[in-house]
């Protein structure tokens, strides 16, 4: 199963392509950028409306480019690449980044449950691979859920 700093990090690297990225600091940059997008998703879903911010971009209704939280990504980003010594054209690719692995992010993040929107569901599902992750999540949900009723 794999964690969901790994899903964006696998859209980072698909998105980075042929950057021009410095070889020494490439792992770093990705990296950087993945846990900005991390950061961003966290600190928009502990916002009032974050998680419907979240679900208009997973859902194609807000663009990657104008979302809040691809901008959030961005500034956070920005953070993190102050003392790399990356050129300003280096800085730029790199910021480019954040949107195209936020659609690439959203193109992976699909409507796994078939209940017509994206939530916290269809991000586990994908987490959990898909179409055979659906009986493991329901089978994980149903223990957890029949050993709290048990308690009771």
């Amino acid at each position: 199963m794999a964690s969901i700093s790994e899903l964006i990090l696998k859209q980072v690297t698909s998105a980075a392509g042929n950057i021009d990225i410095p070889a020494n600091l490439k792992n770093q940059v990705l990296n950087g950028v993945s846990e900005s997008i991390l950061g961003s998703l966290t600190q928009t879903a502990a916002k009032a409306g974050g998680v419907d911010a979240i679900k208009a971009l997973l859902q194609g209704k807000t663009s990657a480019a104008s979302s809040p939280v691809t901008q959030l990504a961005v500034k956070l980003l920005g953070g993190k690449l102050g003392g790399l010594g990356l050129s300003a054209s280096q800085n730029a690719s790199v910021s480019n980044l954040v949107p195209q692995a936020m659609g690439l992010l959203s193109n992976v993040i699909k409507d796994q449950d078939g209940d017509g929107d994206v939530d916290l569901n269809d991000i586990l599902i994908t987490l959990q691979g898909g179409g055979a992750g659906k009986a493991a999540l329901l089978g994980t949900a149903a223990k957890v859920l029949g050993g709290f009723l048990k308690k009771k």
